[in-house]
This record gives structure tokens, sequence and C-alpha cells, in this order.
């Protein structure tokens, strides 16, 4: 049970980096030694945000999918007590 409650926490993390980096990539530029990082939250967090893309249009040009799995990651850590 632990292990579940920590991954869930780390992707939680992960999402909230992958939020930052987005914003961060639409004004600066990456330095190149960060691309790595970067490619590697973004591969980590995209199968599941694209799932709710594909349901859940941007509103405004604001996506919304974060939010919806930040909501949904809180109910399942809810559900099995962590």
């Amino acid at each position: 049970m632990y292990l579940i409650c920590l991954a869930l926490s780390i992707y939680f993390l992960v999402l909230i980096l992958r939020i930052i980096l987005s914003w961060a990539t639409m004004f600066w530029s990456i330095p190149a030694a960060l691309d790595p990082v970067v490619r590697v939250v973004f591969d980590l967090t995209e199968p599941v945000l694209g799932l709710f893309r594909r349901y859940i249009p941007p509103i405004g040009g604001l996506d919304l999918s974060p939010l919806i799995v930040f909501i949904i990651l809180q109910v399942i850590r809810g559900s099995i007590g962590c």
C-alpha cells in the first residue's frame, strides 16, 4: 500500500513539473542540458494527459486535463487511505 501511495505522490509531483515546464518552454528556450529531463517528464505524463485531452477540449487555450488528472489522483489516494 505504501508503494502505491508513494507512486501516486511522485506522479502528482511529475504532473506539477510538467505544467511548469510547459509554461517555461512557451516563454523561454530550455537549455540543451535539461532537454533529457523535459523529454522524460513529457513522456511520463503525455499518455494520461492525452487520454483526457481527447474528451476535454481546451477552454480559451487553457488545457484542463492536468486539473482532471489531479482530481482523479486525489480521489484514488483518498479511497485507498494515503
